[in-house]
């Protein structure tokens, strides 16, 4: 005999609505004339924040607060290629002063110079080549930090992972005589990246990278030929000297002229310039035009 169990209860939820057509409709209320803008008593305190706008994925204290390097890379890049053009024009006038320093070695064998002109010139050749020396050290740090934030812009972008570590980019851009071989080809791999081409294909570089890679090896070329050849003594060798140094602060103004193109160019691709910032165009001048039929004016018009 089985013991005695409750039975379970059905639990019933009632809803009691009311029927359609039981409440009176609502009249509809005619619209207020239109009296004019608000107006108050007193200045409101309330108001719209004073934030300026911005980007949704930069917006803080949201999920998506922290810039991605596409949007840094336009504004590193515009200061590095700044950097680049100044290093370009000291280097140029840098190396006009050693052309001159060279122009007095040739005239002093027939005759005497004035103090004033040499003090003039070496004061050039030293000031010019101290500044260039200082401008170098900051574009190269820039155009480095922009390698690195384009190397990981153009991996988002791709959605690939970068080919290289960090540590190897360095080491392939820094490191003297490691960088005449892996420079060009880091380079070749970002834009590779850049124009979202299959990882698996084999980078071909373009016309300008290539360029920038030659560029980049005849300034280190003649650079390190200057310092051996500076070492030895003589006054041919003072004077031949001088005409090297020219020459290798003439490559470098050129070499900073194609790093900025090379800046230049890839940004544009991976970051280009949106259209509401573009400057609007405006019609200054018209030529060739055929000319507009004008109805002739009535006579009784006053103008």
């Amino acid at each position: 005999m089985q013991p005695w169990q409750p039975r379970s209860r059905m639990r019933v939820r009632w809803v009691a609505s009311v029927p359609p057509g039981a409440q009176p409709r609502r009249r509809a209320t005619a619209q207020a004339p239109y009296t004019g803008p608000p107006h108050y008593p007193t200045p409101p305190r309330w108001g719209f924040p004073n934030l300026a706008w911005r980007r949704p994925t930069a917006v803080p204290g949201t999920a998506s607060d922290v810039t991605v390097p596409l949007q840094r890379l336009r504004m590193i890049a515009r200061n590095a290629v700044a950097l680049l053009w100044t290093l370009a024009a000291l280097a140029v006038v840098a190396g006009g002063s050693e052309v001159w320093r060279y122009v007095l070695l040739v005239q002093s064998r027939d005759s005497a110079l004035s103090p004033g002109v040499v003090g003039a010139s070496d004061a050039m050749v030293l000031a010019f080549s101290l500044l260039t020396f200082v401008m170098a050290l900051f574009a190269i740090a820039a155009a480095v930090w922009w390698l690195l934030v384009a190397r990981s812009a153009a991996a988002d972008e791709s959605g690939q992972e970068p080919p290289r570590p960090v540590w190897q980019v360095l080491v392939g851009t820094l490191v003297p005589g490691a960088n005449l071989v892996l420079a060009g080809p880091i380079l070749a791999e970002l834009e590779h990246a850049t124009l979202r081409r299959p990882a698996d294909v084999r980078p071909r570089p373009s016309r300008l990278v290539y360029g920038w890679w030659a560029t980049w090896v005849l300034n280190a070329v003649l650079l390190v030929f200057t310092i051996i050849w500076r070492m030895k003594d003589g006054v041919q060798a003072d004077a031949d000297g001088v005409l090297l140094n020219a020459f290798t602060q003439l490559s470098a103004a050129g070499l900073a002229v194609v790093t900025a193109l090379v800046v230049g160019s890839i940004t544009s691709l991976l970051a280009p310039t949106e259209h509401h910032q573009a400057r609007p165009l405006r019609v200054v001048k018209v030529t060739g035009a055929p000319e507009v039929a004008r109805h002739p004016r009535p006579k009784t018009s006053t103008r």
